[in-house]
């Protein structure tokens, strides 16, 4: 299980401690996004609605403040996620890895949102959500379906200075059961400028 004192303690010791960040949730709808924003917000596990507009939540973790925006993820909703590109820090994209005939949906928003210019230099956290269902995708699975094979960093520090290679990494995790999301936001915070 992971805390807010775990995430802060994690963020602090990377150095993080004064920092802002602005992070987007984006994803289909009922991947998980809005769970892990109030999960994240105030360790609360509650059944929402489907997200209508966007919305925002301010996560404060000592002197670290995270402006983390979930957009929606139905189809109407992903009409404004452009709007939200300008100065973001970070992007975490879920999907759930139990609904496997929507891979290849999950796949062309995916694509389109590395493709993007304003997004080049962006790091990217995508989270294998629900893995506590049965015939939830494995991690070779679902980075085979996303076309991430070949496209990530690895999951330690990689030093970018020399490349021209966006930070991006697969994460597979249980928003419900607490798991797996942690490490991803840990490797994520490698990342934030």
């Amino acid at each position: 299980m992971f805390s807010m004192n775990w995430f802060y303690g994690i963020l602090t010791s990377l150095g993080l401690k004064q920092k802002k960040a602005k992070l987007l949730f984006l994803g289909l709808d009922n991947a998980g996004k809005t769970t892990l924003l109030y999960m994240l917000s105030d360790e609360r596990l509650a059944q929402h609605q489907p997200t209508q507009y966007p919305t925002s939540e301010e996560l404060s973790m000592g002197k670290i403040k995270f402006n983390a925006f979930d957009l929606g993820g139905h189809q109407i909703a992903r009409r404004v996620w452009k709007d939200y590109y300008a100065k973001v820090d970070a992007v975490v994209y879920l999907v759930d890895a139990s609904e496997k005939e929507r891979f290849m949906e999950s796949k062309k928003e995916l694509d389109a949102l590395l493709l993007d210019e304003s997004l080049a230099n962006v790091p990217f956290l995508v989270l294998g959500n629900k893995i506590d269902v049965s015939y939830a995708a494995s991690e070779d699975e679902l980075r085979y379906y996303l076309g991430l094979t070949g496209l990530n960093t690895g999951k330690s520090k990689v030093d970018l200075t020399e490349t021209n290679i966006r930070p991006l990494e697969l994460f597979m995790c249980s928003i419900v059961r607490k798991m797996g999301y942690g490490e991803g936001f840990e490797w994520l915070s490698q990342y934030i400028k």
